[in-house]
């Protein structure tokens, strides 16, 4: 790491281990500050971002049976969270895989883990606050089992980490040595629980950016960091149901994301981080609302059309939503009756037009259904506004 790339600013300087003729540059980061002034250009897309956010919570409260949009959406920020850490799953593969053990992959594996840890988390947010304890076993349940089990699933490193390059010495950044993570963690904890003045979106960047600067753990920062935004809002009645998949921004602009957070390490720019996180949860609050009102519209649409209908193809309907790729087997586990029972169903939702035949896959040769409109729903990409200038422009 050069030193010369980085200034002294209010988040950290460069440093190295005094007295040690082999010590390498280092970043070492100052407390988080608990006042900052805002540029024009922030506080409005502090506002704006702040409305979006708005509007995604009360769509939370508003909507019948909103944990059935959930799932699909947490499935939607674990494959975008993972992909910024170089997985290649997609989100047709991971449904698939739900639905078949032998269609599993690393990657996918590791998604199945995100989520897992996001599972967990929603529930321990529940019962404690945002803090060391939390992310540790959050961590823990994201490595287990997967590519970098090794690296100490659930500890604080105790020992220097670097990014880019093969050494210290080449590397773009290098975190604070281990031998600072306690105190830095301590204020960071503070941070997050203590009243503030700050907004809620302002906190969260620096709560994010903090966390990857410390980089406490030896894998896995990138993602236990995303998760905890969400985690934040959560728990401070921002959002009542966790329907915020900020990743997907974050991988689509992925150059800049890294980019924003660096250029705060080296220059202090924190108004640039800053807003561009604003920007973040705009377009995706937004894209959120907009996909979960086309689900909403299908699945009425369903029960619209089955209603009249004798048989049980409405307890179909839900399933759909979970995982838009179905087979007799999950049909019958999950409304009972016979095998044949549960292909009957699945060929009157095929009737209604819900269901695609999709053939035999895997290694069992087992008979694929597809909602196709939902799945279209939750997987059509997000198009992006690009940002403007200035607004004073």
């Amino acid at each position: 790491m050069e030193a010369a790339n980085y200034q002294k600013t209010l988040f950290g300087y460069p440093t190295r281990r005094p007295g040690d003729k082999w010590a390498f540059t280092y970043y070492r980061p100052e407390m988080i500050p608990r006042d900052l002034t805002f540029e024009t250009d922030t506080v409005l897309l502090l506002s704006e971002a702040d409305n979006a956010l708005g509007h995604l919570q009360g769509l939370g409260r508003l909507i019948p049976q909103p944990e059935l949009l959930v799932g699909p959406f947490l499935t939607r920020e674990a494959i975008a969270s993972s992909r910024i850490e170089g997985t290649k799953a997609s989100l047709s593969d991971v449904l698939k895989a739900a639905e078949d053990v032998s269609e599993k992959t690393d990657d996918i594996a590791e998604v199945g883990r995100y989520l897992s840890a996001t599972r967990a988390g929603l529930q321990l947010i529940k019962e404690l606050p945002l803090s060391v304890r939390l992310i540790k076993a959050v961590h823990e349940i994201l490595m287990e089992g997967v590519r970098g089990e090794e690296r100490l699933p659930g500890e604080i490193r105790h020992s220097p980490v670097w990014i880019g390059g093969s050494t210290p010495n080449n590397a773009i950044f290098v975190p604070p040595l281990h031998d600072h993570l306690p105190e830095l963690l301590t204020d960071w904890e503070r941070f997050v629980n203590e009243r503030s003045r700050l907004p809620l979106l302002v906190r969260s960047a620096l709560m994010h950016y903090q966390f990857e600067t410390i980089h406490p753990f030896l894998d896995g920062n990138g993602r236990i960091g995303r998760l905890l935004i969400v985690l934040q809002m959560i728990a401070e009645q921002r959002l009542t149901s966790p329907l915020l998949y900020l990743s997907g921004y974050l991988e689509t602009h992925r150059r800049e994301y890294y980019d924003h957070l660096q250029a705060v390490r080296e220059t202090g720019a924190i108004q640039s981080w800053i807003q561009f996180f604003c920007r973040a949860v705009k377009e995706q609050s937004e894209d959120a609302v907009a996909r979960a009102a086309q689900l909403v519209e299908l699945r009425e649409k369903y029960y619209k059309q089955a209603g009249d209908d004798r048989s049980r193809v409405n307890m179909l309907i839900p399933l759909m939503f979970q995982n838009p790729f179905m087979t007799a087997k999950r049909v019958q586990s999950a409304v009972g009756g016979t095998p044949q029972g549960a292909r009957n169903l699945l060929e009157r939702a095929v009737e209604y037009g819900w269901l695609q035949f999709m053939g035999a896959q895997g290694r069992g040769g087992r008979l694929y259904y597809a909602a196709t409109e939902v799945l279209e729903a939750i997987e059509s990409p997000t198009t992006y506004e690009r940002p403007q200038p200035t607004y004073g422009a």
